[in-house]
């Protein structure tokens, strides 16, 4: 059974539950509301506080702070929390905050995701699985995540904001409305610019299936109709594809509105 193995440097509250096959580097500070799943490895001078839950096989590096009160100023100590699936990525000095009673007092990572160094995860958000966060990523207060996403250095994402599956932001982009899945953004504000198509080729996306995506994406930002006008069109090709209701679904179910 494989050991533990934690720097005797470390500052681990009484109450924290440390899973098996667990590193920890010295001058960290672990939270006694806080449970760390196996085979994780958490480097020097990071902190951890809770309520906070990590799963297994996580990777989180140096003055990385997890699990921190939130930054919102309607904030007064209430009991929230963060949870975070399995083998996430926390590279030098990110920020991942807890919720607040005005949503769910929750924020929540899913797995397999990369939050590269300085990147910064605000109260109530909720982030998917496989996504990228690159160098100095910041999404505001209960911005939602898709699957799949990547978010370019330095862009921003504003609060509230959601971002569908699939879908890339360039570097620099600031996000002030939602993103529809599979749509690639850029710009200061954020405007649509085409269809992730690589990605969707990488992860194994039909040709069929990303013609009628592109169908959709044409009737929506091409042909200068109206929203309502492209959703019956788009509605159309969801008969034939999963592909294009996840699509329309993350435009219908906007309350910010869309990027056009």
């Amino acid at each position: 059974m494989p050991e533990n193995s934690i720097h005797p440097q470390a500052i681990i509250e009484d109450g924290a539950v440390i899973g098996k096959n667990v590193k920890i580097g010295p001058w960290t500070y672990i939270n006694k509301d806080v449970t760390i799943g196996d085979d994780c490895h958490i480097s020097s001078n990071v902190v951890i506080n809770g309520p906070t839950t990590i799963g297994k096989g996580n990777r989180i590096f140096q003055f990385a702070s997890i699990g921190e009160d939130c930054q919102d100023l309607k904030y007064a100590g209430e009991l929230t929390e963060l949870i975070i699936g399995d083998n996430n990525t926390f590279r030098e000095c990110c920020t991942i905050h807890r919720g607040t009673v005005q949503d769910k007092s929750l924020t929540q990572i899913g797995s397999n995701n990369l939050f590269m160094a300085y990147t910064h995860v605000a109260h109530d958000c909720m982030v998917g699985n496989h996504c990228i966060l690159a160098n100095n990523v910041s999404i505001a207060g209960h911005v939602h995540v898709g699957d799949h996403v990547i978010l370019g250095g330095m862009s921003g994402v504003h609060q509230f904001c959601h971002i569908g599956d699939h879908s890339f932001v360039a570097a620099n982009a600031l996000v002030l409305k939602d993103i529809p899945a599979y749509v690639m953004a850029s710009g200061h504000p954020a405007k649509p610019h085409g269809l992730n198509s690589e990605g969707l080729k990488r992860r194994g996306f039909s040709k069929e299936s990303i013609l009628d995506i592109k169908r959709a994406y044409k009737a929506v930002y091409r042909k200068h109709q109206s929203l309502e006008e492209a959703l019956i069109e788009v509605e159309q090709l969801t008969e034939q594809s999963v592909e294009v209701k996840l699509f329309a679904d993350t435009i219908k179910n906007s309350e910010r509105g869309i990027i056009r």
